[in-house]
């Protein structure tokens, strides 16, 4: 993600009081012997510290498929998602997360299945009961207007209406304004989504365009995501676009929708993507997915821009620097992606560095001169950009300026620590030992250690989990 967001300051204080609680990791029931299940209920939350009832126990995510039709002109959704997933403990109930419209019908399997709603819990249970092991479907109808979700930072995100159609990031909560799900960065899943739209109407998802379909004054984009994705990375942003197709030097495809009011002052970072793509392949290894592209659009109450896999959105015109930040969060957040939200500093560290990185390579600003700059190592030792940790920022700041830059700086000293080879060695390896799974910082710095075949418990300790200006690492 790009742009910093802010929130007043009202509610900084009691959400830093949620920030600093370690909640237990919820208690799974063991499967009982073979013929003997033993049932209970699946965790209703993942214990996140930042987002405690985020995602839910007792299941795996296998598929999402959403099938929608969204008029722009009333803003209703009557929607169908079914979601394939595998039992990982005996189940007599399960949640889902879901904040969207009312619910007409609710399946698991060929059978209705009750279900209540307190908050974003949707709670279901199963007819008949569930064993490990058990693949499943759940099929949820709903139908009305999805709502508009606010971060703790107060920023918006989820389902966001445009003036010709509606923008739709995910990060880090805003999947369930639109479908049902286990809303988790941890339980990837592979998407498919069927968007029906007003004829004219451009619906750009995640992954590839399997087919574009006119009847009866309605379009239907059948768009397939194949690679694991995380919840809060899946989109189906739509509007009013103008649709490029190209490839890259390698061979990927490039698929680029762009509101036609910012044509012409998204050219620039538009035109570098082949660019940007194939260099990055040469530093942190091959392009993770099966596609690239961006959805370009006019949103201005978001006001920044999110690596949605595969295409990245953005709710303005972007500046190339901004384009590499998006498109280097396809390695780095959405092929390796975080276990908790209190390290966002691998996300978004690891984009800003490669921001300065492509900066650099493109004749620009060289990477340890960004790092130098008035905007990182060279603020005053007495500003409150050294006051907070950057492995723990809390929900309200965790996409502000430190877990983003002392992140990217982070990098570039760990570099300046072990040399470039050990660095670019490392990089790579992250971007391929993790491919399409979850990891942490600790892992990192054991990573780190192992390529570098340095001890670095002090270095990570100045730099990652300490307040305070580094002086000497």
């Amino acid at each position: 993600m790009s742009s910093r967001r802010t929130r007043g300051a009202a509610a900084v204080a009691a959400l830093c009081t949620l920030a600093s609680l370690q909640l237990a990791p919820p208690a799974y029931a063991a499967p009982g012997a073979p013929g003997h299940p033993r049932y209970s209920a699946g965790a209703p939350g993942l214990g996140d510290p930042y987002f405690p009832d985020q995602g839910n126990g007792g299941y795996d995510v296998r598929h999402y498929d959403i099938a929608f039709r969204y008029d722009p002109a009333t803003r209703r959704m009557d929607a169908t998602s079914t979601i394939t997933a595998v039992a990982t403990q005996d189940l007599d109930r399960f949640d889902l997360d879901f904040r969207g419209p009312d619910i007409s019908s609710l399946k698991v399997g060929e059978h209705p299945a009750s279900f209540t709603r307190t908050g974003q819990e949707l709670v279901v249970t199963p007819r008949p009961k569930l064993k490990t092991g058990d693949t499943f479907t759940v099929q949820v109808a709903y139908a009305g207007t999805p709502p508009v979700i606010t971060d703790p930072d107060g920023s918006i995100e989820g389902w966001v209406p445009t003036d010709d159609g509606a923008f739709v990031p995910g990060e880090p909560q805003g999947a369930p304004s639109w479908f049902p799900a286990n809303d988790h960065p941890t339980d990837k899943a592979t998407f498919t989504f069927h968007a029906t739209v007003p004829e004219g109407i451009t619906a750009v998802g995640n992954g590839r365009l399997v087919s574009q379909k006119t009847s009866g004054g309605w379009t239907t984009f059948l768009w397939d995501s194949s690679e694991p994705m995380a919840t809060y990375l899946a989109t189906v942003t739509l509007g009013n676009f103008t649709v490029d197709r190209s490839t890259t030097p390698s061979g990927i495809p490039v698929y680029t929708a762009v509101d036609p009011r910012l044509v012409t002052q998204s050219a620039a970072a538009v035109a570098k993507i082949p660019d940007i793509v194939e260099y990055f392949s040469t530093i942190f290894g091959p392009y993770p997915f099966g596609s690239t592209g961006a959805i370009i659009d006019r949103a201005p109450d978001v006001g920044y821009a999110l690596e949605s896999q595969t295409k990245p959105i953005f709710s303005s015109a972007p500046g190339v620097g901004t384009m590499a930040h998006e498109l280097a969060h396809q390695w780095y957040g959405d092929s390796v992606s975080l276990t908790k939200w209190s390290d966002i500093w691998l996300n978004e560290g690891f984009a800003t560095y490669a921001s300065w990185l492509w900066t650099e390579h493109s004749g620009g600003t060289t990477a340890q001169a960004t790092f130098n700059s008035g905007s990182n190592y060279g603020r005053a030792a007495t500003s409150s950009f050294w006051q907070t940790v950057t492995t723990d920022p809390g929900p309200v700041d965790m996409f502000g300026n430190v877990p983003y830059n002392r992140g990217a700086m982070t990098l570039h000293a760990l570099r300046g620590k072990i040399g470039d080879a050990a660095f670019f060695r490392l990089v790579k390896e992250w971007a391929t030992d993790h491919r399409y799974g979850n990891t942490d910082t600790a892992a990192f710095i054991t990573h780190a250690e192992r390529v570098s075949g340095m001890n670095l418990t002090s270095f990570f300790n100045t730099w990652l989990h300490q307040k305070g200006k580094p002086t000497t690492w």
